[in-house]
């Protein structure tokens, strides 16, 4: 929120000597973050010139400018160049004078051109920092403004004020207006607040039909709950805006429009309550607040055509959809030139049902903001009848009788605050006194109950919801310094869980491995759903934030994918990622997220959490690795080596040793992995995971090289069939006796699979077991393979005979026999 210092001072008493700094120490006191300063830019001597003649001088470019005479005040006038045509004599504009600095900066001196020596600037509002019109000079009588020669223009202009801007948190939308920083600055200070929602509302306005047919509340909250309508007839909407108020839309972050939308966007800076005017000639009967129905489109303010949601709030007259309720009016009624009568709406919405709505369309405006964060319900006759004041003082209009009041729910429910609730939460000792005086210097009222007091919240200020929230605003008020810099005792513990350390140290050692820990966001479109597991029901939010992915992540894989083709793209050709995560794999045929999710700062009974947890999918956390690119760089000497399935291989085996679980690879498919290139990861008999090789069609749809190699493994499995606890292995001393082994097998008999059945067969004598040939040519049957396998056997107490070593080895091969019908090589 930007706070221009002159708009503030006309409701709270500033020092004369006010700075930035001062006011920017003043709201940090009181829990707001300092953000930036805001100036023009601009600096003197800029002043008053009046014209007093002018020749148009062609030039051989094509271009004619204006040699113009110039009364500035002083004993001659100034001749300066100008290129721009739209001013007359005895026009009064604005001149920078040489030594002056403009935006930019851009600094102004005497300087020859066309033939000429131009003694300064005559200013457009682009030139001065006003605004976006640079089709002339700024003539300050169509700003309503009178002056004499060498008056200074700055001033005049409003272009010596400036702002400062502060961080608004979502829970404090009342801060989002002139008003509501005036109060908090009175509250840092002591200086005295003046109200601008105190005016009284002159007049009642009746005879304008407004209705709320809301049939679809949110959480049994209807849309809008609070409508006023002014009627303004016999507006001048060509006239200028003042440039005063032109100059504090500019410090606040807003562009100036025309003379009617400057009034609403002025009035709800001023107030914090949006307004939205309607050119009543093309208003077709009265107003109806309702939800939009299917197929329904409006075309908004920005000429965009809208195809609403059944949930999304609409102001309405006969003719259909003229707004899109608290965010953006529609085209239709929008005010032109043309315009003389004007309907004036300044109204209350559930802030649940723009936020949604704004979301939901992608159009945040500044009325959206407010009213997501809340607005004070009290402020719709205030600000609509601020809105006619201002069209009957500076568009020459007249207030009709004709309007609307739907009054709002002014009641709110008191909260039961201890008097000691402060000391217990903040830690620090307050009086009786003191914690009134800050409750009820915010707005609060408060009577006194049996052991505290019953606190009702002012109707600004919806975050007020339970005790909490009450001292957090006692500690607020009294000052954030009294609270003590201690670090507390923490409580006593057991610890990291068992699965919380085998995560860390899985992390670990992936990232020692050289692995980067990458975080994926967990939302996915449909079709990437049903290209990982198709068929797989999956889990759609209701309000997605990118409505294009709105189901959760049943696997890691797409995520990483995603980041690599991200990553790719900006140059990075060699990764090796990893994440660890939760994955969200619905049941088919269940339904989730039915429970009723309490709100208000309620503490959950037992059976509401049962019920909230009950209507959760299972959630297994799961580590994913991708590799591409080289694993090791080209060097002089030395080719690069790439990366693929070995080195993923290479990371399921890190995973083993970080979770003391012993995974094997066998023959496995997956619907997104090259067929043979495919393993499934089992512990014991249990399928854990999946490593392979994406296919070459689907690494090209996704802008990815020809290898790009994956796994995935379910942790919680992992971690019940290895129980994750790390056992040292005694180290043997006795000699080792080692043998090769032959075996000769069916060709498309995987090697792990054969090694498996060897090293199972042989029993705990065997220490190792290494593949280190594969054989298919003269010697060995056709169809079939020699795989070789180095054998290392080792016992605890003895040393071996080869006997005791052959007999081990040929019960590992009896098994291979049995199982893969091997046999030994001759």
């Amino acid at each position: 929120m930007r706070v221009p210092i002159s708009w503030l001072g006309e409701y709270v008493d500033l020092p004369e000597d006010v700075t930035l700094e001062h006011l920017h120490a003043a709201l940090v006191k009181v829990g707001f973050e300092e953000e930036d300063v805001h100036g023009f830019g601009v600096q003197g001597p800029v002043v008053v010139g009046r014209i007093l003649s002018f020749e148009n001088e062609p030039q051989s470019n094509g271009k004619t400018i204006r040699w113009v005479q110039v009364d500035v005040g002083e004993e001659s006038p100034r001749g300066i160049v100008c290129g721009a045509h739209n001013f007359e004599v005895g026009d009064l504009v604005p001149v920078s004078l040489p030594g002056a600095v403009l935006p930019g900066p851009f600094p102004i001196a005497a300087r020859k051109t066309y033939g000429h020596v131009s003694d300064g600037m005559i200013a457009s509002e682009r030139e001065l920092g006003l605004g976006d019109e640079h089709g002339g000079i700024l003539r300050l009588h169509e700003r309503g403004l009178t002056a004499e020669p060498g008056d200074d223009a700055i001033a005049l202009l409003g272009l010596d004020d400036a702002a400062v801007e502060i961080n608004v948190t979502p829970d404090r939308g009342y801060a989002l207006s002139v008003r509501g920083i005036a109060r908090e600055y009175a509250h840092s200070t002591g200086a005295a607040f003046r109200d601008p929602a105190l005016e009284p509302v002159v007049g009642e306005a009746s005879g304008y039909s407004v209705r709320v047919d809301d049939a679809r509340p949110v959480r049994d909250r209807v849309g809008c709950d609070a409508f006023a309508a002014r009627v303004v007839r016999g507006v001048d909407a060509t006239r200028p805006t003042p440039a005063g108020m032109v100059a504090r839309l500019k410090l606040a972050g807003i562009r100036s429009i025309s003379l009617p939308v400057d009034i609403s966007n002025y009035v709800m800076l001023e107030l914090g309550q949006p307004t939205h005017a309607y050119d009543l000639g093309k208003v077709a009967g009265g107003i109806v607040v309702r939800r939009a129905a299917a197929g329904e489109t409006l075309t908004t303010l920005d000429d965009q055509v809208r195809k609403l949601d059944v949930d999304d709030l609409l102001i309405t007259d006969d003719s259909g959809a003229i707004g899109l309720a608290g965010v953006m009016g529609g085209a239709s009624t929008e005010v032109s030139d043309d315009t003389t009568d004007i309907l004036i709406e300044a109204a209350h919405f559930d802030p649940v049902t723009i936020a949604r709505t704004a979301r939901r369309h992608k159009l945040w405006s500044e009325a959206s903001k407010r009213f997501e964060r809340g607005v004070d319900p009290t402020l719709g006759p205030i600000a609509a009848q601020r809105v006619a004041d201002l069209l009957v003082q500076l568009a020459g209009g007249t207030i009709d009788p004709l309007g609307a009041v739907l009054p709002a729910d002014l009641t709110r429910s008191p909260i039961a605050l201890h008097r000691f609730a402060a000391e217990k939460l903040i830690g620090v000792v307050y009086t009786e006194d003191e914690v009134r005086g800050a409750l009820e210097l915010i707005g609060a009222t408060l009577e006194q109950g049996k052991d505290g007091w019953n606190v009702t919240p002012p109707l600004w200020r919806p975050d007020l919801i339970d005790a909490p929230s009450l001292v957090e605003e006692v500690a607020r008020i009294t000052g954030y310094d009294r609270i003590p810099s201690e670090l507390p005792t923490a409580p006593p513990g057991h610890g990291w869980t068992r699965a919380q350390t085998a995560r860390r140290r899985l992390a670990n050692t992936l990232a020692a491995s050289g692995l980067t820990e990458v975080l994926a966001y967990p939302f996915q479109a449909a079709e990437t759903v049903e290209a990982f597991e198709p068929g797989a029901p999956a889990l759609q939010l209701a309000n997605a934030l990118d409505p294009r992915e709105p189901f959760l992540r049943r696997s890691l894989l797409p995520g990483l994918v995603e980041t690599a083709r991200r990553n790719l793209g900006r140059g990075l050709t060699d990764l090796a990622l990893f994440e660890i995560g939760t994955v969200f794999r619905p049941v088919a045929g269940e339904s989730y997220g039915t429970a009723e999710i309490p709100v208000g700062g309620v503490t959950l009974a037992d059976d509401v959490l049962a019920a909230l947890t009950g209507g959760l999918p299972p959630q297994p956390q799961r580590v994913a690795v991708l590799v591409l690119g080289d694993a090791t760089p080209k060097q002089p000497g030395a080719a690069a080596v790439p990366s693929g399935i070995v080195d993923v291989l290479d990371a399921v085996a890190s995973v083993g040793l970080a979770l003391a679980a012993d995974i094997r690879p066998e023959t496995g498919e997956h619907p997104v992995l090259h067929p043979g290139r495919t393993a499934s990861l089992v512990v014991g008999d249990t399928v854990v995971g999946v490593a392979g090789e994406l296919r070459p069609s689907f690494a090209r749809t996704h802008d990815l090289p020809g290898v790009v190699a994956v796994a995935e493994l379910d942790l919680d499995a992992l971690l019940a069939l290895s129980g994750g606890e790390i056992a040292a292995t005694p180290i043997r001393t006795q000699s080792a006796a080692t043998q090769d082994l032959s075996l000769v097998v069916a060709a498309d008999v995987p090697a792990a699979s054969v090694k498996n059945a060897v090293v199972e067969g042989a029993g705990e004598l065997l220490e190792d077991a290494r593949l280190v040939d594969d054989y298919r040519g003269a010697g060995v049957p056709e169809g079939s393979k020699s795989l070789t396998f180095a054998l290392r056997f080792r016992a605890a107490d003895r040393t071996l005979t080869a006997a005791e070593a052959t007999e081990a080895k040929l019960a590992g091969v009896a098994l291979a026999s049995e199982r893969h019908g091997a046999s030994l090589r001759e």
